[in-house]
């Protein structure tokens, strides 16, 4: 039951007592070993260089720049109501792809942008890790292909989610994809360390209060479903990521936007929490003001 981390130190697996076995590769991501030949049976049996404690390293991303970053929009029906949206069941899960460069490390700052700061707002989430080459998949072989899970947050603008600087048209795409926007982590929980992966916890707490809890046995459509059905669009490689979608709980219903100094904390049952802290834009950004 291998939680595999990357850290500044390079990657390895990150035991219940805290400490860190590094394994002796040089890839800066699990997705650049895993795109490198090395299937997720063998991750295991990888040799190690060191031991050291966790307190010793600082934790990165578990993958570093994915072929793709997918995200699936309104995939709890309680989120759906909570922002006016028409939901129906039969549909297939609704996609979207985030810039890559969006991912951030699960302690690293929430960066506002300059260019729209005033509404951005969080969204805890389970994430899908690709392990295998998925291609057209069926939803009884899906999780055959995933390595684990991960905590995310899908941080959103909502003002250029509903239109601003896209002619009025909805874009989310293009409001989930700021820097910094995409924090993952701390490690990448494999399925057999869950009874059944599909009931899987979601916990997110901003400034140390509780905003979303859901189980993902809640979601419209399965993780195996998911993944199914992202592989027909496109080929998943490994290393990919897939948001499976936020409960209700968000902050834009009541305007409860993240303000600098906030505090966003996502934690996802056998994964552990993400931490991150909101900040202004920098002051030498060429879009300021």
């Amino acid at each position: 039951m291998p939680r595999y981390v990357s850290t500044d130190q390079g990657l390895g697996t990150l035991a219940p007592d805290g400490s860190v076995a590094l394994w002796d590769a040089t890839a800066r991501g699990l997705d650049e070993l895993l795109l490198s030949g090395v299937m997720p049976e063998q991750l295991r049996d990888l040799p190690m260089r060191g031991v050291v404690s966790a307190s010793e390293v600082v934790l990165r991303p578990p993958v570093s720049r994915p072929t793709n970053l997918w995200a699936v929009g309104y995939g709890y029906a309680e989120h759906s109501a909570e922002v006016g949206h028409a939901d129906d069941d039969r549909e297939p899960p609704m996609l979207f792809l985030k810039a890559c460069s969006s991912i951030a490390g699960p302690f690293d700052d929430i960066r506002l942008p300059a260019l729209c700061p005033d509404k951005v707002d969080y969204e805890g989430e389970i994430a899908v890790v690709i392990g295998r080459r998925a291609s057209g998949v069926r939803a009884t072989d899906a999780l055959a292909h995933v390595l684990g899970y991960t905590a995310a947050n899908d941080v959103s603008a909502r003002d250029v989610q509903r239109g601003l600087y896209n002619g009025g048209k909805p874009d989310p795409s293009k409001a989930k994809s700021f820097d910094t926007f995409t924090p993952l982590g701390p490690c990448v929980c494999t399925l057999d360390e869950y009874a059944d992966p599909n009931d899987v916890g979601l916990w997110t707490f901003v400034n140390g209060e509780q905003r979303q809890q859901v189980r993902s046995r809640s979601l419209r459509n399965t993780v195996a479903a998911i993944v199914e059905f992202t592989s027909r669009l496109t080929t998943l490689a490994p290393g990919d990521v897939i948001l499976t979608g936020t409960p209700a709980g968000v902050g834009h219903p009541s305007n409860r936007f993240l303000a600098p100094g906030a505090v966003v904390r996502v934690e996802v049952e056998g994964v552990g929490a993400i931490e991150n802290t909101v900040v202004s834009a920098a002051l030498d950004d060429p879009m300021r003001g």
